[in-house]
């Protein structure tokens, strides 16, 4: 009675949008039970006052040093050092030159693995997006890793950002999570790596969404 009694008085003092955050302990459990449950989840960026938002359509799973389409298929390094860190941690990374990719850190830490966000529908802040998507069709904004990061404005400035902290700029919402029977499964999209690495049925997405990439 307690402990309730003391998480009531722990909520009240928070700030509403920090009530609906998703909870560390959400992305300690294994990786593809997170993505999974990620599907239909809301992503958040917050700019000064403003919120900047989507709804999440689809994602990878990369799940340790075993799995080579992962950054972690060579050990840890520099580079991919954050997902061996805590799980509700962001791992941004720089690809082809040219895009920002948005991973949210998973399981124990010390195993490296993530979920990488591919694709939202956009919801808050379409004023905000717009204008960094110009000359782009609505459903096209945020359809792809890239692009989601373009229009929600994350770079490198992001990597190792703790998405579960109460003053997270960045972070996911409980949203509504999209029934099982919406939800398709298939291989993830350009990877490299072995024949398994390719195959594997590690995408998770909204079945007929029109802001799924793949």
């Amino acid at each position: 009675m307690k402990d309730r009694r003391r998480e009531i008085m722990e909520r009240a003092t928070l700030a509403p949008e920090t009530i609906g955050r998703l909870p560390r302990s959400f992305f300690a459990r294994p990786t593809l039970v997170v993505a999974q449950d990620l599907i239909g989840r809301r992503l958040v960026r917050r700019v000064g006052e403003q919120r900047i938002s989507g709804r999440i359509v689809e994602v990878e799973a990369y799940v340790g040093e075993d799995d080579q389409a992962s950054h972690a298929a060579v050990g840890r390094t520099p580079r991919n050092a954050v997902m061996y860190g805590p799980p509700g941690y962001a791992y941004v990374y720089f690809i082809y030159g040219q895009h920002y990719c948005l991973n949210v850190v998973t399981e124990r830490e010390g195993f490296p693995a993530a979920v990488l966000i591919r694709a939202l529908e956009p919801e808050e802040g379409l004023n905000w997006i717009a204008r960094r998507r110009r000359g782009i069709p609505m459903r096209d904004w945020l359809r792809g890793p890239g692009r989601v990061c373009v229009g929600l404005g994350i770079d490198r400035q992001f990597n190792g950002h703790d998405m579960c902290a109460p003053d997270a700029q960045l972070w996911i919402e409980a949203g509504e999570r999209a029934p099982e029977e919406q939800i398709a499964t298939g291989p993830r999209v350009r990877v490299r790596g072995d024949a398994l690495a390719r195959t594997r049925p590690w995408r998770f997405y909204i079945r007929d969404h029109p802001c799924v990439s793949g």
